[in-house]
């Protein structure tokens, strides 16, 4: 089985703790005058160059209007970028970087499309070698029956989630097989930007619509794919 020796891969920016909120006061030392509310902080926002806004700017002519994303609120770490391949992988194949919440598309000369994802919790990964063995435009989801005995509320989609925004893959999904069996995992669409960088979805990797539609253009049906 190929492997990447994770040492050569980028490694998540550690983003910095919350400050404490202060020392206690010691009994009988404590001042008349009350002290500062704490005002708790806001979500960090980056400065955004205008090329990487166009990146991520709407998409009216899709089949479902696609809206600006908020790309100011991800850390810089996962916009689009193209960078020397850092995955040892030959040209033509899909890396997936569990540990820096990355995907690789590999390309010649040595280079690669980098992608900032979203990934499954905790006991619901997957990992290994794989292909992309076919992928659709503004697929149907159709939950595993598993799924749908475990949540309920997924009823309503046994037989399938109609395309849209809300759709569970987005605007694009690339079909994960092993052989000729269906591992179940997508590389999929998100609108929710928050999840970028975070372990927080069923099992699938996600990426930003415009980010996983980027992808679908340079990905083609049977292409290897590797999950560590």
């Amino acid at each position: 089985m190929s492997s990447i020796v994770s040492a050569s891969l980028p490694r998540r920016a550690v983003l910095a703790g919350l400050s404490s909120l202060g020392a206690l006061a010691l009994a009988g030392c404590a001042t008349t005058a009350s002290p500062p509310p704490v005002v708790p902080a806001g979500p960090v926002r980056h400065a955004v160059p205008p090329d990487v806004l166009a990146m991520y700017a709407a998409r009216p002519e899709e089949d479902y209007p696609v809206p600006a994303a908020d790309i100011a609120m991800i850390d810089p770490l996962y916009w689009r970028q193209e960078i020397d391949n850092p995955t040892g992988q030959a040209a033509g194949s899909v890396v997936v970087d569990t540990t820096s919440f990355f995907l690789y598309w590999t390309m010649p000369n040595g280079r690669a499309m980098h992608y900032g994802v979203g990934l499954g919790r905790a006991g619901f990964e997957w990992s290994g070698e794989g292909h992309i063995a076919y992928k659709r435009k503004w697929p149907v989801w159709t939950p595993p029956r598993e799924m749908v005995d475990r949540q309920p509320e997924l009823e309503i989609y046994r037989n399938g989630q109609p395309p849209g925004l809300l759709n569970a893959l987005g605007a694009r999904a690339l079909y994960i097989h092993q052989g000729n069996r269906d591992t179940l995992y997508r590389v999929h669409g998100t609108m929710d930007v928050a999840t970028i960088g975070k372990a927080v979805s069923s099992g699938c990797v996600r990426l930003l619509f415009q980010d996983v539609m980027d992808l679908y253009e340079r990905v083609p049906s049977g292409s290897p794919i590797l999950v560590i």
